[in-house]
């Protein structure tokens, strides 16, 4: 009988203990969340996770990038501003420097606007009518030695000229180079600027050549006039009539003799 009673009693407690342990899972949506193991699995939270990691990712590697791109701006930037190694300055203020000693050199004559009126005014000018022969001969004698002396001038600086010539064909040569391997817009100004600085310098010993030059054809041409202005002078005197012979006593023994 007693077991009877036991069996009912717990009959009855399955019976009440039953919709409570089946209500959770009435209770949650069976195409949602799925059970492992005591972890429940949401596809949709899953999903939504995965799609904001790959955005941030996304915008990690934008970051990444537009720092990649910053950072190579600062490179060309540096390199458009990276001054030029190499500097040609100092040959070619030597160079300038050996011509303007080769011009300052001149003969007699200098490059001297003052200078040059004194001389002419003194050995160019109109010979003069009261000067004597032996100051006409000195006078003709100084203009020929300006005249020579001159030439030799001007030959110097020629030969000067000339002797630049190998100093600038390597100054070229290495301002291309360095032009053509620069590394940015700076050091291919600067290269640019040095081999204009080196036409300038070629430019002004052209100018020291012609100037040398035109100074001894003037000298040479300032002789030839001012020669025959003293050999119409010489002329003149010699067919201006003279005294003449005079006759006058002379004695050739003195009294007592």
């Amino acid at each position: 009988m007693k077991l009877r009673r036991s069996r009912s009693v717990r009959l009855i407690a399955a019976l009440l203990v039953a919709p409570v342990a089946l209500t959770p899972i009435l209770a949650a949506p069976a195409y949602a969340q799925f059970g492992f193991g005591g972890i429940v699995y949401d596809p949709s939270n899953y999903a939504q996770n995965v799609l904001t990691a790959a955005r941030s990712l996304q915008q990690i590697t934008n970051q990444i990038t537009s720092l990649q791109n910053q950072a190579q701006s600062l490179i060309n930037q540096a390199r458009n501003l990276a001054s030029l190694p190499y500097s040609a300055l100092q040959q070619l203020q030597q160079s300038v420097q050996r011509t303007q000693s080769l011009l300052s050199q001149a003969q007699n004559i200098a490059y001297d606007v003052q200078s040059i009126d004194r001389a002419f005014q003194l050995k160019y000018g109109s010979t003069a009518m009261s000067a004597s022969d032996t100051q006409l001969i000195t006078d003709a004698r100084a203009r020929w030695q300006n005249t020579v002396g001159s030439l030799q001038d001007a030959m110097k600086v020629q030969a000067g000229v000339v002797g630049n010539l190998g100093t600038n064909r390597s100054q070229m040569s290495a301002l291309i180079g360095q032009s053509q391997g620069a590394t940015g817009a700076l050091q291919a100004a600067q290269a640019g600027n040095q081999l204009l600085a080196l036409q300038a310098q070629q430019l002004a010993d052209l100018t020291a050549v012609v100037a040398a030059n035109g100074r001894a054809q003037a000298l040479q041409s300032a002789e030839q006039a001012a020669a025959a202005a003293q050999g119409q002078e010489q002329r003149r005197r010699f067919l201006t009539p003279g005294a003449g012979y005079q006759p006058g006593n002379a004695k050739m023994f003195q009294p007592g003799n």
